[in-house]
């Protein structure tokens, strides 16, 4: 009976013996039950009295990639519509994604390449507004085990999520023992604030305090917190919406923290 040696040149190095019976799938096969990452690198087998190399092969684990979870959001409406998606699990193997997106479930009266912005994200542009036509955007993922592809329709108003407001602002008012100033910005992201406003949320608790309070909506990018602590620290947050109530709030701001004016 011919002995093989099959070499695995990982970290750290090992040699396999086997002899075509436990383990191998043939005269020149090896099998490994229950294989783990641990076992990922590139394997040789060789003769046994020449050391001549008969095969080489790399080997890699992974799965085919799942289907992706899509989502879709409008942060720049009405200039575009930004995806992003993931792979749950992930495939642990190079995988490569192709994303594109139509106007129109079955005869799509537009159709292009959402241009990738990362490596599991895109955009594309040029929407129309107020459109009862759904778009659709389907994302394929590919690697060397399969392919899934996930389509996700959506109405465009129904997905507009504008980005938390910026430059939170957090002060006290002179004389005004029990009031704070907030003030803040729209998002950069949202490109035409005064043809398309949005409305605010604030919520906000005291630095000692387990109990958060939320107010709003309010169109203004200021307000005046009445009723607060006198000499308490308060932490702010803000989120944003579309004015027309369409989508959904945005995530909530960075905080600012700021203390009612003190008598000197």
């Amino acid at each position: 009976m011919k002995w093989l040696w099959v070499v695995a040149f990982v970290a750290p190095t090992y040699t396999i013996p086997y002899n075509g019976t436990a383990g191998s799938t043939g005269d020149r096969g090896l099998a490994l039950p229950n294989a783990s990452l641990a076992h990922e690198g590139h394997y040789s087998c060789h003769h046994p009295g020449t050391g001549e190399t008969w095969a080489t092969v790399c080997l890699r684990l992974g799965y085919p990639p799942a289907l992706p979870a899509v989502e879709c959001w409008a942060i720049s409406y009405p200039q575009a519509v930004n995806c992003s998606w993931v792979l749950v699990p992930e495939p642990l193997l190079d995988t490569d994604f192709v994303a594109t997106y139509r106007h129109g479930v079955w005869r799509a009266t537009e159709m292009g390449e959402c241009v990738r912005t990362g490596p599991r994200s895109c955009s594309f542009g040029d929407v129309q507004m107020f459109s009862l036509t759904p778009y659709v955007v389907n994302v394929t993922a590919v690697n060397p085990l399969g392919a899934a592809s996930r389509l996700l329709p959506f109405l465009l108003e129904n997905i507009i999520k504008p980005d938390p407001p910026e430059d939170l602002r957090v002060s006290p008012i002179p004389g005004e023992t029990k009031k704070l100033l907030l003030e803040w910005s729209p998002p950069g992201s949202w490109p035409f604030p005064e043809y398309f406003p949005l409305k605010y949320r604030i919520r906000y608790a005291r630095e000692e305090g387990s109990v958060t309070k939320t107010i709003g909506p309010y169109e203004q990018t200021s307000y005046t917190l009445t009723g607060v602590r006198p000499g308490t620290l308060h932490h702010i947050q803000v989120a944003a919406k579309d004015f027309t109530d369409s989508g959904e709030f945005s995530a909530w701001s960075l905080p600012a923290s700021g203390t009612p004016w003190m008598e000197p």
